[in-house]
């Protein structure tokens, strides 16, 4: 392939993706599935024409998705504002983006094990990427939600990629070394946890007052790629470095509460808030960018006749069950003042679940296309994800309406006990 026809391809992918988006704000149907199944009718496509070459494909998926994970966290925290009035619903989301992935791992575990056959330590490695929010498809899906209703699928979904990828990282490491996973090893993961949020809050007003020091007209794709290379770091030496990224898009828009006085004398607050809106821009754009093309490429990578049993099918739509009880048990159980019927929906899964299905391909000990839980398996719970969560938003969209026709009557009812005709009509 030439370099005009990358040149006709890229922009056109790129159009297609930002028309996908458009479609997706006006019908609330998500763009990723749009953007996968392109990328699955190109492969179909191409397959015809007999060309088979796409080992770059392995390489580039992964890079482009680590990519996107640390811009769709940083986009998410750079969206969270911290209040004691907001400070409950952080909690909530807290809670529940770690009960129900712990209770989500626990369930497909027993039932990989019992049911499937799949031996112990990797069913559960293969259960914690099929029980995290992908919060790259719940944050802009959540945007027809009420404000309370929105903030905690944020707060949910952030959470759960945080602690899912921890878990994740630790539970590599303890398989790796044969150490069981429950142990001592849980209070020194908890001691790397506090230590890596101290560094954060270091690395954080370091890069804070760099960001003010800069006086080249291009300074914001420095600090991203500062960034990556803290996340690259911490991944190397096995820290949560994801809680750094996090830390950074939260203390940036949260910088005059909670920065201290004695620090805050070093920090222009007034400056820093003008750069925010810039830096949340380019980190909106270059999150599109690379949204758009690892939810095509991932796409592009599985061909349709890898589906050539229906058992694939049957086991993602059983898993997606088995979580999507779990997530509803919880949230009617739990005393959250939310609106629990169209939440319940809204648990989709994506680029956290493939990035982390991918890194256990690398592993040379896991050989995933041996397992009954595979690529084609968790292309179905994603997609079932998102079609659930689909019905969630026509549900609240139906609910915001009674609720806007409550509100009528009730200023109709109202009007008509203040009409001083009607008082006389009474008396």
């Amino acid at each position: 392939m030439n370099t005009v026809a990358f040149l006709f391809i890229i922009p056109l992918l790129v159009i297609f993706s930002y028309l996908f988006d458009a479609f997706a704000r006006k019908t609330k149907f998500p763009s990723v599935i749009l953007l996968m199944l392109t990328g699955l009718v190109s492969r179909t496509i191409i397959n015809y024409y007999e060309f088979y070459d796409f080992g770059f494909l392995d390489k580039l998926i992964p890079v482009l998705g680590t990519i996107g994970l640390i811009l769709i966290v940083l986009e998410g925290a750079l969206e969270l504002q911290i209040s004691k009035e907001k400070f409950p619903i952080m909690i909530k989301g807290f809670l529940a983006a770690s009960i129900i992935l712990i209770l989500n791992i626990l369930v497909l575990e027993w039932t990989f094990i019992n049911l499937f056959g799949i031996e112990n330590n990797l069913a559960i490695l293969l259960s914690i990427p099929l029980s995290i929010i992908s919060s790259a498809v719940a944050i802009p899906s959540a945007s027809s939600l009420l404000k309370i209703d929105k903030e905690f699928i944020i707060y949910e979904s952030v959470f759960s990629d945080i602690l899912g990828i921890m878990i994740f990282n630790y539970a590599l490491v303890q398989v790796e070394s044969g150490t069981p996973l429950f142990s001592l090893s849980l209070i020194s993961l908890s001691i790397q946890i506090v230590g890596v949020i101290i560094i954060s809050l270091i690395i954080t007003y370091f890069l804070i007052r760099f960001l003010q020091q800069i006086k080249h007209h291009v300074k914001f794709f420095l600090i991203l790629s500062i960034l990556i290379l803290v996340y690259a770091i911490g991944k190397f030496l096995h820290l949560p470095s994801l809680v750094t990224i996090f830390i950074f898009g939260i203390v940036l828009n949260n910088i005059k509460i909670i920065f201290p006085k004695f620090l805050g004398i070093n920090v222009d607050v007034d400056e820093t808030n003008k750069s925010l809106n810039e830096f949340h821009l380019l980190t909106s754009e270059f999150t599109f960018l690379v949204r758009t093309f690892f939810f095509l490429f991932f796409g592009f990578s599985i061909s349709i006749t890898d589906f050539n049993s229906i058992d694939p099918i049957i086991y993602g739509l059983l898993i997606f069950a088995l979580m999507f009880i779990v997530r509803f048990i919880y949230l009617y159980v739990s005393n959250l003042n939310l609106n629990k019927i169209s939440l319940v929906f809204f648990s989709p899964r994506g680029l956290i679940s493939i990035l982390l299905f991918l890194q256990l391909k690398e592993i040379e000990y896991i050989n995933i296309l041996d397992n009954k839980i595979d690529e084609r398996v968790l292309l179905v719970v994603i997609l079932s994800s998102m079609f659930v969560m689909l019905k969630g938003t026509s549900v609240n969209e139906e609910i915001i309406s009674d609720n806007e026709e409550d509100e009528i009557l009730k200023y109709q009812v109202e009007d008509e006990e203040s009409d001083p005709d009607n008082l006389l009509k009474n008396n």
